[in-house]
């Protein structure tokens, strides 16, 4: 079964998960990044649209919420329903740091809903929006490093959140009254 992955994305993803076990520490932190940055983030866009009143502070929070849900509950889901890939630890060995169920490994739905927000905050405030981008980076790549998502399943994710993002960024400006 291991035979239907690329040689890169088997050598990436092992190379990315040899960083899992090398120490408490370090897997602290990629268990920090791929479990709980996103709370962080989520949370720090609702504080940051709350206390500093960004312009258009209420347009940049529905627009990014929207493409994240898009990406994530809609987009994520249909490529799913019609390509089941299996995650990294049914088909090889893997250091585990997080415990995750099985199937549905592309796309990511963390790298799809944190890059579809990442890329709405970035069309309307470009420093906040790298910000954002970062976040969306150290969680995916934890994810892999955590054992749990292939690295095309993070590219995949990737794609899918930022055409989201792009897509509701054009559409709510059409379409907003």
């Amino acid at each position: 079964m291991i035979k239907r992955y690329s040689t890169m994305d088997l050598g990436l993803f092992h190379y990315l998960n040899s960083f899992a076990g090398r120490s408490e520490w370090l897997d602290a932190i990629f268990i920090f990044f791929a479990s709980y940055l996103e709370y962080w983030l989520v949370g720090g866009l609702l504080a940051s649209v709350i206390a500093y009143r960004w312009q258009n502070g209420f347009r940049i929070l529905t627009d990014a919420l929207l493409a994240a849900l898009f990406s994530r509950l809609i987009l994520t889901e249909i490529i799913r329903f019609f390509y089941a890939k299996p995650r990294p630890f049914e088909v090889t060995d893997v250091y585990r740091l997080i415990d995750h169920s099985s199937g549905g490994a592309f796309p990511s739905g963390h790298a799809a809903f944190f890059f579809a927000l990442a890329m709405a905050i970035f069309l309307y405030n470009r420093v906040w929006g790298g910000v954002f981008f970062v976040g969306a980076v150290l969680i995916s790549v934890s994810r892999v490093v955590g054992g749990i998502h292939w690295p095309s399943d993070i590219l995949g994710g990737a794609v899918v959140g930022i055409f989201s993002g792009v897509l509701i960024f054009y559409l709510m400006k059409h379409y907003r009254v």
